[in-house]
């Protein structure tokens, strides 16, 4: 079954609203990898689509096996996806192999051994959510050298220790870094400059869960604002309370709004907040 987009949304939704078909079934199609947007294989039900994109269902394959990871969105330009928490996204002297860009240029080469990918940006090996990679290197330096200009949104829902009192603010500092890579507040107005927006969610006797917006994208800006008041991030073990060692580090990237020079337009990018958030919060 193929059928043309012909209006940007949601894969879910528009499917239900241009097919003669029951949304459970849909939605059977998208948990076993039985859907193809422009040829690639899609699982999320809010995957965005947009007009021109040719949709594929498969209604006889129900055995693909799912990727390690969820593709946001994907065309010939970019992938999209939402990294697990404890993952790199690229190597490090320590660690080579075992990163998101290892998995994604594998899943990338599967389907065409000519194509590459190229780091946009990256989040912090603890840190879970969205990161875009280029598939060509044109993209890849557009985004890169006006990233700044094209980032409309970068929200993060994160968990706190304590009860905030102010609960909602901006926190403005100036950052530095040690030798170890160790980023501190800077007390004689050296440094980067570092704002994060910040709206108390949710509360309940030992955590508070935030709405956090960052106007800059300092390395460990968020840990290491919430830190400097006295509420770290839940599981942070490098700026934060050492005594949670089974804890993941409770900080995701949720929300991401940029300008893509491709199609011209802003595309907003989404995902759910984990479990595990909603978990510690009851």
């Amino acid at each position: 079954m193929k059928l043309v987009v012909k209006n940007d949304g949601e894969l879910l939704e528009y499917l239900y609203s241009n097919l003669d078909m029951p949304k459970k079934r849909i939605k059977q199609y998208l948990t076993h990898g039985s859907i193809y947007v422009n040829n690639n294989k899609v699982t999320q039900y809010n995957y965005k689509i947009i007009k021109g994109m040719n949709i594929v269902i498969n209604t006889d394959n129900k055995n693909n096996k799912k990727l390690p990871f969820d593709v946001l969105f994907e065309d010939n330009h970019i992938i999209v996806v939402n990294k697990p928490s404890g993952l790199l996204t690229i190597a490090t002297s320590k660690e080579k192999e075992k990163t998101l860009y290892h998995i994604v240029r594998d899943y990338v080469i599967q389907k065409d051994k000519n194509k590459k990918i190229f780091i946009v940006h990256r989040l912090d090996k603890d840190t879970s959510g969205i990161v875009i990679f280029a598939k060509d290197e044109k993209t890849k330096n557009k985004l890169q050298e006006n990233w700044n200009d094209y980032v409309k949104l970068r929200e993060y829902v994160g968990i706190v220790y304590g009860n905030i009192n102010k609960k909602e603010g901006q926190i403005i500092q100036k950052l530095k870094e040690t030798k170890t890579n160790l980023v501190y507040v800077s007390h004689d107005n050296e440094g980067k400059e570092a704002i994060t927006n910040y709206k108390v969610l949710k509360e309940n006797d030992n955590y508070s869960m935030l709405q956090i917006e960052i106007e800059t994208g300092r390395k460990n800006q968020i840990r290491v604002a919430f830190a400097s008041i006295n509420h770290p991030i839940v599981g942070d073990k490098k700026y934060g309370d050492k005594k949670d060692k089974n804890l993941r580090l409770y900080l995701h990237a949720n929300r991401l709004k940029i300008f893509y020079p491709e199609l011209k337009k802003d595309i907003l990018f989404e995902t759910a907040t984990p479990t595990e958030f909603k978990k510690i919060m009851n």
